[in-house]
């Protein structure tokens, strides 16, 4: 007997938002189970925001926010919420820059001062800014350089955008971040950490008044930044060539096959179209369930896993993504094969009515898993607002999800899997040089 079709769900509202007279937003989720507050300060600005020439200044200076203020000496910032008994960190992305940290809900106030301190205080002396340079050096050497599947992701997401700026590694070239200064990092500070570029986001133990009181006390003392620069970013010309490339090192062990398509985000598709690749790729690629899964690794004996996805949360783009690891007798040109004939299935066939089920079921279930856990609450409301996105968007999004119908699936699938806005990388083991050219010669459709 076939599992009913989800039903459409009402949007329940648990964000308030307000705005303080400075232009800080201000959003609030109430939860009350446990004493605990979530702290997240959400800048408008990331890696895709600098100097084309200065990849990596936000990253920069998101780590130079935790060296010295007039009231916190160099490094103390983590000491104290960890004495406080709390944790605390930090990302960049490309369109965000966020510091965050989870508190007894009696010690908030406290995390306010402190972030609204830094956000205005910060000091920067030249030894701090060489040693945070070097630390980044050294990460990027790390976790990028020294591994063949980060390389082939950075090369393939360079292809992937011709113009725009996301084609820039959040981390920064080496040679660019060689080059980061502290006149850089300061300039880059005064445009974009202001209370009118930020988003504070807090959820917990507290009520939308208890916030909005402390938040007055702490940011609100704050003058807004009335110069700041809006984002003027460039935007991408016509796809018009397929794209591939091939990866070959000896610390390789298994071949894999790489793809990624440029597709619209949440923030820029319209309505339902995101949500319409959300379904298609969790069909497509979640787990063992997926079709790429059952195709290549169940049925065909091609590889050892095979799965992708949808990014959907950029502010300018998002991606499809698919990525097989073959298994040590098979071809990437035979895994290309039956990548591109699940995709092909889909483009022609559609989707099941119990796939697209299965697929809205497996997705409500991750949103409201995802509710039980505050600091991901908070997460989800800063993500989405940080690019442009509302409350009601977020809160909507189970019943915009169960309103995708078979024919929107298959429509984003033929509209967006074009492969004139792909790119397909071959990640191989030094030993199979010889297989890199006859794969290389595989076209995509």
């Amino acid at each position: 007997m076939l599992a009913p079709a989800p039903q459409t769900p009402a949007p329940e509202r648990r964000g308030t938002q307000f705005k303080l007279a400075n232009g800080m937003d201000v959003v609030v989720i109430p939860d009350h189970r446990a004493p605990v507050v979530t702290h997240m300060v959400w800048y408008r600005v990331g890696a895709a925001d600098g100097p084309a020439n200065r990849s990596g200044l936000a990253h920069f200076l998101e780590h130079l926010m935790f060296k010295s203020t007039d009231k916190i000496v160099d490094g103390a910032f983590p000491k104290i919420v960890m004495e406080l008994g709390g944790q605390l960190n930090a990302f960049t992305g490309q369109d965000v820059t966020v510091y965050h940290e989870r508190i007894a809900k009696e010690l908030l106030g406290a995390m306010m001062e402190m972030e609204a301190d830094r956000m205005i205080n910060l000091r920067l002396t030249e030894d701090e800014v060489a040693t945070e340079r070097q630390v980044i050096i050294e990460e990027r050497s790390s976790r990028y350089d020294n591994s063949p599947n980060a390389r082939l992701s950075e090369q393939m997401n360079a292809a992937l955008y011709l113009a725009h700026p996301y084609r820039l590694p959040v981390i920064g070239w080496a040679h660019d971040i060689a080059k980061l200064s502290r006149a850089e990092a300061l300039d880059f500070y005064k445009r974009y950490y202001a209370p009118n570029n930020a988003i504070l986001v807090v959820s917990g133990d507290v009520t939308p008044d208890e916030v909005r009181r402390l938040a007055v006390e702490t940011y609100g003392k704050i003058a807004p930044n009335p110069s700041l620069d809006t984002r003027t970013r460039v935007q991408e010309p016509p796809h018009e060539v397929v794209r591939r490339m091939s990866l070959s090192d000896k610390r390789v062990a298994h071949a894999t096959f790489n793809r990624a398509y440029l597709t619209p985000s949440y923030a820029t598709a319209v309505p339902g179209v995101a949500e319409a690749l959300h379904i298609l790729m969790t069909i497509v690629g979640d787990g063992s369930t997926g079709r790429l899964f059952r195709r290549l690794v169940h049925e065909g004996k091609l590889a050892a896993s095979a799965g992708g996805g949808f990014s959907g949360g950029g502010y300018d783009s998002g991606t499809v993504f698919v990525q097989v690891v073959a298994l040590p007798h098979c071809t990437l040109a035979s895994v290309e094969a039956g990548v591109d004939a699940v995709l092909d299935e889909v483009r022609r066939d559609g989707v099941s009515e119990l796939e697209l089920n299965r697929a809205k079921r497996l997705l409500r279930a991750a949103y409201t898993f995802e509710s039980d856990e505050q600091e991901k609450l908070a997460e989800r409301y800063g993500r989405a607002l940080s690019v442009g996105r509302t409350i009601a968007d977020i809160e909507a999004w189970p019943s915009a999800i169960a309103q995708v119908t078979a024919a929107d699936v298959m429509a984003a699938a033929n509209t967006h899997l074009d492969a004139r806005r792909s790119v397909t990388g071959l990640l191989l083991p030094e030993t199979a040089v010889g297989r890199v050219g006859q794969n290389a010669k595989v076209q995509s459709p």
